[in-house]
């Protein structure tokens, strides 16, 4: 589904998700960290879905709204390009794919609950 981001890469978009849950993760300081899952992510200006879910850290932009199961959210996101897979240099594996997210969300805002 995300190959409908590699059109637009590097640009940034509006784009409307339904939050699910907290949740948590490891980041590179070896500290836990809270994160925010959207599901059902759709681009506001075609009403197009984009992806079916994506991870976000909980920054401030979260925090300030009250989120509860279900509530639908809009945002801007830029959208990039990564490489997800594993790969082992000293051995010569590389099994790493290009993908596409979202990143930097601002200005969100509730839209309903």
């Amino acid at each position: 589904m995300r190959k409908e981001l590699a059109k637009e890469e590097g640009q940034r978009k509006k784009f409307r998700a339904t939050f699910s849950r907290l949740g948590k993760k490891v980041n590179f300081k070896g500290y836990s960290e809270e994160t925010v899952l959207l599901q059902n992510v759709v681009d506001v200006e075609t009403n197009k879905a984009v992806t079916d879910h994506i991870w976000f850290s909980f920054t401030k932009g979260f925090e300030k709204l009250a989120l509860t199961e279900g509530v639908t959210l809009e945002f801007e996101a830029r959208v990039k390009e990564y490489k997800k897979g594993y790969v082992n240099s000293r051995y010569k594996i590389n099994n790493s794919k290009t993908d596409y997210k979202l990143s930097h969300p601002t200005r969100i805002v509730l839209v309903k609950s």
